[in-house]
Parts: C-alpha cells; structure tokens; sequence
C-alpha cells in the first residue's frame, strides 16, 4: 500500500509564500521619481552625502507608501520619517562623538524601545524599526556633514514621496472629493457580498474575517479625515452614517453565515449596488424584495432597507451628530461638538427622549423607502416601517485602544529584549571582525528580529536569498554600465520595484539592496557589493541563534497575551448581548462586536506567525489558532444570537448567561496564566442552552476551549 505524502511543515513552506496583489502603479511611479532622482542630483550638484541621505529617506518612506487614501499616507509614512530623522540624529551624534564600542549598549537601549513599540499597532512598530535603522546607519556610513544637517537630508527624503503622494494622485471619481474614503466604504459593501455568496460554503469563515479587515480600513480611513480639518462636512458626516449602515448590514450577515444556509445570489445584490453607488455617486437601484423566512434574514433585509433610506438622502440627518449618531461614532465628528451641532440646526426643535413615548415611530419623508428603491409589487406593512430617519446610535468602530500604555508590558518587555539583544549582538561582532564597516551586520538584523514582521526563519531565509540576489544584479550593472550616473539608475529601479515588491520579502530585499549597495558606491565604498554577502550571512545566522533563545522564541509570551484580549474582548461582546433588552439602543453592541473581531483578527494574525515558527517548545504551547477560531466562532453565535433576541426569541436566564461568560471569562485566566489553579468555571462541565440554538453553540465551542485552556 503507498504511502501517503508527508505536508511539507508550516515553517519550511512559509519561505515560499507569495501574495498576490494588484500592481500598485501610482506608487511604481513615484517609487522611480525618489531615490534615484535624489542621488543624482545630488552627484550632480557635488553633493553626494546630501543625496545619499535623501534617497535613503525616500527608500525607507517607499517601505510605507502602501495604497489608501491621502491622509492614511501621511499618518504612515509621516510619523515613521519623523522617527527616523530622529534616529539619524541619534546615530550620527554617536559617530560624532566617536563612541566606538559605547556604541553597542547605545544600540541595545534603541532597540529595546523599538521592540517594545511591536505590540503599540503597525504604524509605531514601522516608526521604531526605521529609527532603529537609521540610528544605525548614522552611526556606521562614513558620510560627512553636522548630525542635525543629516537628519535634515533624511527627513527632506521622506517628505519628498511624501509630497509626491499628495500632489500626485489618480483622478477622484464622480463620487466627489472623498474618493478614498468612499473607496473603502464601498470596498466594505464589496466584501459584505462576497461574504453572502460564501454563506453555506467552506469558505464562509475566511470571507467574515475580510469583511472584518475592511470594516476596520474604513474606520481608519474616516478617522484619518480628523487631522487636517476640526469640523467635519456634511459629505463627510453622510458617509459616515452609510458606513454605520453598513456595520448594521454586516451584524445581520453574520448571523446569515451561523445559519450557514446559501443563499439566491440577488441577496448581494443589494451591497453590490450601494458599493457601486459609492463609487459612481448615482443611485443604488431597487432592491430585492423582503423576505422574513427566519429572524437573520428578516433582520438582514431590515437593515438592508434601513441602507436605502440612508443612500436616498442627500444631507446627513444628524447635523455635526449632535445626537451622538453614525456621525459621532464613525469618527467623523468629535463628540464634543454636539452642543454646537444642536446649535447650528435647521430651527426645528428636537422631540426631549423623556416625552417621547416607548415604541412610538415618527413618520416624516425621509423615513420611508424611495419609490425608485422598491420593486413593483413589494409592500411594507406597517410593521416593517423603517426609523431610519431618525438618527440611530450605530456605531460602526471600538473606542481607540490606547496601545502605548502596553508598550513596557510583560509582551513589549519580551520583544524589546528580543530586538534589544540580536542588535546588541550583531554589532559587537561587527565591531569586532571589522570596525570600518560595522553598520551592515545591525541593519540585516533590524528587519529580521521584528517579531511582528513574520516568522523569524521564514524571513532571515528570504533576507539571506534576496541580499544575494541584489548584489549579483548589482555587480552585473556595474560591470555592463559606466560613469558617475548609474548608481543612480540603479536606485531607481530599486525605488520602482519596491511597491510591487511587498508580495515577497526576498523581493523586497532585493529591491531594497540595490538602493543600499547604490548609497555605499557613492559614500566611498565601491568595493562593497560581494562583502554584503558574507555580512548577510553572519547577521542571519546570529539572529537565528539569538532569536530562539528559549526566552525570546516561546510563543506563550508572544502570543498568549493577544489570544487573552481576544477572549476577554469576546467574553465583554457576549455578556453585552445576554445583558440588551429588546428595542434598547445597539450602539453599545456594535461596539463590543468590533472590538472583539478586531482583537481577534490581531490574536490570529499573531497565532499564524506563531505557527510558522521555528520552535522546539511547539509541543508544550496549545494550539493557539485552534482557540482563536473557537473563540471567533463564539462572536458569530453570539451576534446571530443577538439578531434572534431582537426578534422575540426566548431570553436565557441569568443564571444560563452568567455561567457561559464565567466559563469565557475563566479560560482567558488560565490561557493568561497557567501556573495559576484554575477556577471551578473551567473544571464544570458547560451544559447546552434548552431552547436557544445560538447560545448552545456557545456552550460547544466553550466545552471544546476548556480542553486547551486546562492543558495550559
């Protein structure tokens, strides 16, 4: 009998991994007008060290310049080229001063903090690797000039894409001026449809998960539009509240997917035509007509008319959300400025809450669907009147979570020390084997050791075969071309393959070795290009034998922390479904929700790195991508159960709630601290729900967490 094949291991086929991406050709573009026009004019000009400088800052800005909107460039790449200018200060001061081997605790002290910021959130983590970077190269390249002059140079660098981005865009749509943000709206509604199409198929669960990370671009994205301006429009406020329309489409589409029944392909139809009504800013077209063949659907097609309503105007219905709607909560408008929206009002006086009374419907233009929404023959009865007219309290983001109190936490503790350590390291044999060009061994390490970057042997391979990639098409250049322009040519094909680059980190490294080797041929070392190689190849290996220390490579510590938040969050999301009476305000509920996915997309994203690792201790770890799907599919059970609780099914007492988010609550416990004796919670056994289908689910997927959470 033949045997079966052996799966290759996660963490050998991770190296090969490629992404597929559309090519991003506006960054392509002004990939090729950065690095390689900056050193060129500063060669011409006969100021090398200056154009170095500047097209090293362009090159670390082009690691940033990812697709999204104006203001989403300037957070992501702005606040890493303030960081790095600020490290080139650092660096360059220490070359100054000739701090020779005071250099090294120096360098632990950079990386301590740039490890610790890896748990603050992608943007800082980007900041401290590139301060980390830049310190290093300040220090290490033979480069003239005052320390404050080179950080100038850098950051004029970064600030040149920077400008390119902002002057340089595609044409805006016939959508207006917020073409970026209607661009991840509409990207939500897109993947709300691809999500229905799935419903009832295997991969139901991965669509939600892409429905969840554009949910979470597009809070960014109207977040971002607080910066440069304090009072937001009423296009601004508009597409807030059609964002918040589409949270509440999102809530009864999950409860869709937990009934995992498929679905006619006209349910996405609906999405499909508000994504393209974003883009095109005509009107959605009619829509489908209701069905209430079971609470999800009803509640689906509920919030589907709701949507109408809010496309068909015209004018947000909360002026400056003073009443605490989707304007406030999409992040488009402060909530302090609700008493000067009230202020700034039409004249008409708002109905008090206290004198309304319970269940009462205003009836008014706006509240009803538009004629061209419906289908001929489709009737509303009185009982599917829409309040969509009135402003509602969705609230389509969590609160910002304020990472950086964590930074110095027992996990930013763990991967400064990490960080801290390799960089350590790397530069005391560099400084050891060959003083005059030290910085090359520290800067390989700085991209490899970063623990949210990837899994540390799938990129210190990819580090090591790009590097020789890079420097074989590097010395080929210089062998065929001549004359004092074509490392600027080659910096320029470099600066151009960096954004196609980020399929591969081996791509990456090759694109962003041409760049280095280009700088150090015009800094004075053109005898560099084969020297890189065996400095790779050192760096790689002590970061490999440095960074699965025992301490350093233990997933728990890197991992445990995010899969606890993720429960807790989840345990929060539960207890606040369990806990909302019937037509009480949601706001508080989509909140919980959002908070609890976006945990647990952070908790998986560090599960899957995990997995991917190369670790002898994986055998005394549970599986930690195991309890993240258990976990998220106690979110969606809970969320259809919310849509069932909303449409009058049987409420659990509160002794059947308090005991599935007391069992929720005491496996985050045990996961957060295993020497701990465990509470009685995770040692009973979870009975199911009489009655309650979502709720029972609930209770299997805890009994099947309490096996990892007691091996823990």
């Amino acid at each position: 009998m033949p045997r079966a094949p052996r799966a290759v291991p996660t963490w050998l086929a991770h190296p090969l991994r490629w992404q597929r991406l559309p090519i991003p050709w506006p960054a392509v573009v002004r990939g090729a007008l950065c690095a390689g026009p900056l050193l060129a004019a500063g060669l011409a000009t006969g100021h090398p060290a200056a154009g170095v400088l500047a097209g090293l800052g362009s090159m670390l800005a082009g690691v940033n310049d990812r697709p999204g909107t104006r203001r989403r460039g300037i957070v992501h790449i702005g606040l890493p080229a303030l960081a790095s200018a600020f490290g080139m200060l650092m660096g360059a001061t220490l070359q100054t001063v000739g701090a020779g081997w005071w250099v090294v605790p120096a360098l632990f002290a950079v990386g301590f903090v740039s490890g610790a910021g890896s748990v603050a959130g992608p943007v800082r983590s980007n900041a401290g690797m590139q301060m980390l970077a830049s310190t290093i190269l300040g220090a290490g390249m033979p480069l003239s000039g005052a320390p404050w002059l080179k950080a100038l140079y850098l950051l004029a660098g970064c600030l040149w894409l920077l400008l390119l981005r902002l002057v340089f865009h595609p044409p805006r749509p016939a959508g207006g001026p917020l073409s970026g943000e209607r661009a991840a709206v509409a990207t939500v509604f897109d993947a709300l449809a691809d999500a229905l199409d799935a419903v009832g198929g295997p991969g139901a669960e991965a669509a939600r998960r892409r429905l969840t990370a554009a949910l979470d671009r597009a809070d960014e994205a109207l977040r971002l539009r607080r910066l440069l301006r304090r009072r937001p429009s009423p296009g601004e406020r508009l597409l807030a509240e059609r964002l918040a329309a589409a949270t509440a489409l999102c809530e009864a589409s999950v409860a869709l997917l937990w009934e995992a029944r498929p679905l006619p392909a006209r349910v996405a139809e609906g999405p499909r035509r508000f994504a393209e009504a974003l883009r095109t800013g005509r009107p959605p077209g009619r829509l489908s007509a209701p069905d209430t063949s079971s609470p999800a659907r009803g509640a689906f097609d509920r919030a589907l008319l709701d949507a109408a309503v809010v496309f068909a105007r015209t004018e947000p219905v909360d002026a400056a959300g003073a009443d605490g709607g989707p304007a406030v909560i999409s992040g488009a408008v402060r909530p302090e400025e609700r008493e000067s929206g009230d202020q700034r009002g039409s004249g008409a006086q708002r109905e008090p809450e206290d004198q309304r009374v319970p269940g009462e419907r205003r009836e008014s233009e706006d509240q009803r669907v538009p004629e061209e929404l419906r289908e001929s023959g489709d009737q509303l009865t009185s009982g599917d009147q829409l309040t969509s007219g009135e402003p509602r309290k969705l609230r389509s983001e969590a609160p910002p979570v304020r990472r950086g109190r964590s930074m110095f936490g027992p996990a930013g503790r763990d991967y400064g020390l990490r960080v801290g350590l390799c960089i350590a390291v790397s530069a005391a044999v560099a400084l050891a084997l060959r003083a005059e060009h030290w910085y090359w061994l520290p800067a390989t390490a700085t991209f490899l050791v970063k623990p949210d970057l990837g899994p540390l042997f799938s990129r210190t391979v990819n580090r090591f075969a790009g590097t020789v990639a890079g420097v074989l098409v590097f010395a080929a250049a210089g062998a065929v071309l001549d004359g004092w322009w074509w490392p600027a040519l080659v910096a320029g094909a470099g600066g151009a393959l960096l954004p196609f680059a980020t399929r591969h980190f081996a791509l990456q490294t090759v694109a962003i070795t041409l760049m280095v080797l280009s700088f150090v041929h015009v800094s004075g070392d053109p005898q560099a290009a084969l020297e890189r190689i065996v400095d790779t190849s050192a760096a790689c290996a002590l970061v490999l034998v440095v960074g699965h220390l025992p301490r350093l490579a233990d997933p728990r510590r890197r991992v445990g922390h995010k899969v606890t938040a993720a429960l807790r969050a989840t345990e929060t999301y539960l207890g606040e479904v369990l806990r909302t009476e019937p037509g009480h305000d949601r706001g508080e509920r989509l909140v919980r929700r959002r908070a609890a996915y976006r945990a647990l997309g952070e908790a998986r994203a560090a599960a899957e790195t995990a997995a991917a690792e190369l670790v002898a201790a994986r055998g005394r770890n549970p599986d930690w991508l195991t309890v993240v799907t258990a976990a998220e599919r106690i979110v969606d059970a809970a969320t259809a159960c919310a849509v069932r609780l909303d449409h009058g099914a049987r409420r659990p007492t509160p002794q059947e709630a308090r005991r599935l988010c007391e069992a929720l609550t005491a496996m985050a416990d045990a996961l957060e601290d295993p020497g701990r004796p465990g509470p009685p919670a995770l040692a009973a056994q979870i009975p199911p729900v009489p009655g309650c289908a979502t709720l029972t689910d609930v209770a299997a997927e805890l009994e099947h967490l309490r096996g990892f959470a007691g091996a823990a």
